[in-house]
């Protein structure tokens, strides 16, 4: 009984030491005004790569600029919606004081006591007054 597992290891090597592996050319990159700029010009790697802190720092900046204009948005519309309350409630503080005035009027009060039994006196106020005793000190 032999080893199937490296009997099929071994085929599978030789397959692999047959193989032809082709090397593909180099492509040539074209000399123009991109790749001069970002090979021998202004943006080389070196460049690049010293300017990425600085490019890291502005990014972080506009990300901070943008969460800060968001911020500024959202406190705007609750300013509108506290406002839009605060109106509101201006219009209800003016209907209940104009009720209540209304209820506290003489006829209102006279109407709302009748049905307690109570009722408004036809007969004049009357003056009821106290005379003093003169004493006599001696």
């Amino acid at each position: 009984m032999t080893n199937r597992l490296r009997t099929e290891i071994r085929e599978d090597e030789e397959a692999e030491e047959n193989l032809i592996v082709e090397e593909k050319p180099v492509r040539e990159i074209p000399d123009n005004f991109f790749t001069q700029l970002f090979t021998k010009g202004i943006l080389s790697t070196e460049r690049a790569t010293s300017a990425l802190p600085f490019v890291l720092y502005l990014a972080l900046l506009g990300m901070i600029y943008i969460a800060n204009m968001h911020l500024a948005e959202k406190t705007i519309r609750d300013i509108d919606d506290l406002n839009k309350e605060v109106k509101e409630r201006g219009w209800d503080y003016k209907t209940a004081k104009a009720d209540m005035a209304f209820k506290s009027t003489l006829t209102e009060v006279a109407k709302r006591a009748d049905t307690l039994g109570v009722r408004q006196s036809v007969e004049p106020p009357q003056k009821i007054t106290v005379e003093e005793e003169v004493r006599d000190g001696n």
